[in-house]
């Protein structure tokens, strides 16, 4: 069935700035903008603390601001405007779809950054504090670089692990205060003196700052002062290695997830079981298309079956034309009874689909019969159907 986009400019602006379409220039350029304006508006906020750039800058930093300020409500209003065309929203009504969307955390951080454009324009000194909250401009830049939001979903996946060690660098800390303590308080009792007192030192060495300003002047209380400086590397490579291996594998672990829900959602391949369905994903291969570059042609021989990863296509049959979009598939019938093309396929907007050829499917067949008694099982049922 053909996709219904009752809002074809609303579905337009949503492509453009949640990156829906790949390899479109428009696309690129809005989110590079954007990229740069923050970059920018950061820069500003910062260069604008030091008050003689203020003095000599202060109509270029207003300009900058001015100009930031309705950019950002503008994308912010497009942004909640179209919120209905998320994928997980589109069972809600409209404006309970923007009510979820603006809850989101990146959707707090875009709203707390439009805010101090409007609060500078308030005559209330208690206000000028949350000039400061310009900063958080900055986090705007997660919702453009996928490695920041997969880092962050790290850190969020670790947080017991990294609470842990939190906790043992307090308790190390702890140890440490006291044993210095002990052992240094009545040679220096004005940087030793007491637990508490002890316990900066202690801190700024397990991190292995280490300002200098209290050293330990006894012998034992260097030795100490040595186990706590290595002690102090390895708290700092626990969090360091959680967080490294939970970040790899949270990227490996989208693509995975992303391949591996299209893979199952194929009819040919809906009831493989774990193993058969990662057999299948090995021999997947990634092709880019611009909008009206023709995929296949009606009549040519099939090649490959295609799965969908991102973009729309047209597939164009006698009398009507049926639009597929991000999950959707098609070609594989051709495939499997090795048939001309029944239809053409041409890409709609810009789209990326991932390619199972031919031979790669009739070898992964040869090489797992049950594989095989499933896939033409299925292609029994579905003989009478049209494919492409």
């Amino acid at each position: 069935m053909p996709r219904v986009h009752p809002h074809p400019t609303r579905r337009r602006i949503y492509e453009i700035l949640e990156r829906s379409s790949v390899n479109d220039p428009v696309v690129h350029a809005v989110h590079l903008f954007l990229i740069l304006l923050i970059a920018v508006n950061v820069t500003a906020v910062v260069l604008e603390s030091v008050p003689s750039l203020q003095d000599a800058y202060d109509t270029p930093f207003l300009i900058i601001e001015l100009v930031s300020g309705v950019i950002f409500t503008v994308e912010y209003a497009a942004r909640l405007w179209c919120a209905p065309e998320y994928l997980p929203f589109h069972h809600m009504t409209p404006w309970r779809a923007r009510m979820r969307w603006a809850l989101h955390p990146q959707s707090v951080i875009d709203f707390v950054a439009v805010v101090p454009f409007y609060l500078a324009y308030w005559d209330v000194g208690g206000l000028r504090a949350f000039l400061l909250l310009r900063l958080f401009r900055f986090f705007k830049l997660a919702r453009y670089s996928p490695g920041l939001a997969s880092l962050a979903e790290a850190v969020y996946a670790e947080r017991r692990a990294l609470i842990a060690c939190g906790v043992i660098l307090m308790g190390a800390m702890l140890l440490a205060a006291s044993a210095i303590n002990l052992v240094e308080r009545d040679v220096q009792p004005d940087k030793f003196g007491t637990i508490p007192e002890s316990m900066y030192w202690a801190i700024v060495t397990l991190t292995t700052v280490g300002y200098g300003d209290a050293v330990p002047v006894t012998a034992l209380g260097r030795v100490i002062a040595a186990l706590t400086a290595v002690a102090g590397l390895v708290m700092l490579a626990l969090p360091v290695g959680i967080i490294a291996s939970a970040f790899s594998r949270e990227i490996h672990r989208r693509d995975f997830v992303v391949t591996w829900s299209m893979v199952a959602r194929v009819p040919l391949f809906g009831d493989l079981d774990a193993q058969e369905i990662a057999s299948v994903m090995q021999c997947l291969s990634s092709r880019s298309c611009a909008p009206g570059e023709v995929i296949v042609r009606k009549g040519d021989e099939a090649h490959s079956m295609y799965l969908i990863a991102a973009g729309d296509v047209e597939v164009v049959l006698p009398g009507e034309n049926v639009r597929l979009g991000p999950g959707d598939f098609f070609g594989e019938m051709a495939v499997l009874k090795r048939r001309r093309r029944a239809a053409t396929v041409r890409a709609l907007t810009p789209c990326r689909l991932l390619v199972l050829d031919a031979g790669d499917l009739h070898d992964l067949l040869e090489g797992n019969p049950a594989l095989a008694e499933h896939v033409h099982a299925v292609a029994r049922s579905r003989g009478g159907e049209t494919d492409e």
